[in-house]
């Protein structure tokens, strides 16, 4: 995976230890598969890095049901166009420098339009796909504290591991989701309810939080969304 990607085994175990791209499985000896909707979803991240967007953001743009991978694609092709125009540009004029040609010609040499595209396009994506107020909060919290504290995060997911073969509205459990439900609006954005509940039915529901969070224990999703159900019910 990291060969044909072109990042480095580090990014990857990285990426994996924040959520951002789990693999399918994880063999007990520390090994890592992944599968060809793992490498889809690497391109799409190494899409919005090239745009600059921080991986938290991009957590949060993938994960989001409203997006439109084919719209990401499209704004990705016109930025592609954009940077062989100019290619084509510095090519001529190095063609023309190797004929003996003088020229002023500094065009070639501007990437103001791929820039000027590539901002326009991530604040439009910004807008369509961050502008909740969760988004706003997560990026402010971010800003104050940008060293997100991912083993506090897991030590959470291992005590849910740890209580999946009992009773998931015991006081444990409960407990736990109460701690969880404390650790992001501490951490990322004021966790109600609704937002709660919403995370439950993805822990549930949506393949890429079930794998990410199983690797904590097979069952360790299903577990953890039967007790914010019963959290919720109280």
């Amino acid at each position: 995976m990291a060969k044909l990607c072109g990042v480095s085994i580090r990014t990857l175990h990285y990426y994996d230890h924040i959520g951002l791209l789990c693999p399918e499985t994880a063999a007990d000896s520390g090994y890592r598969w992944y599968g060809a909707a793992d490498v889809e979803r690497m391109q799409q991240i190494l899409f919005f890095r090239e745009l600059d967007f921080p991986l938290r953001d991009i957590a949060a743009i993938l994960s989001d049901p409203q997006y439109d991978k084919q719209e990401a694609l499209r704004r990705q092709r016109q930025l592609l166009l954009l940077k062989r125009d100019r290619l084509d540009r510095l090519l001529a004029l190095l063609e023309a420098n190797m004929r003996g040609e003088q020229t002023m010609e500094f065009q070639g040499f501007d990437a103001g339009d791929v820039a000027a595209a590539r901002r326009a396009y991530a604040e439009e994506a910004r807008t369509r796909w961050g502008g909740t107020e969760a988004w706003r909060q997560s990026r402010e919290r971010a800003e104050e504290d940008p060293a997100f504290p991912a083993e506090e995060m897991n030590a959470i997911f291992r005590r849910i591991a740890a209580l999946r073969t009992g009773d998931p509205a015991a006081p444990a459990a409960q407990e736990a989701v109460a701690d969880w439900r404390a650790f992001l609006t501490a951490r990322c954005y004021d966790c109600t309810e609704e937002i709660l509940a919403g995370l439950g039915a993805m822990y549930r529901e949506d393949d890429r939080f079930r794998r990410n969070l199983d690797r904590f224990g097979p069952g360790t999703a299903a577990f953890f969304a039967d007790a914010i159900a019963a959290y919720l019910a109280r």
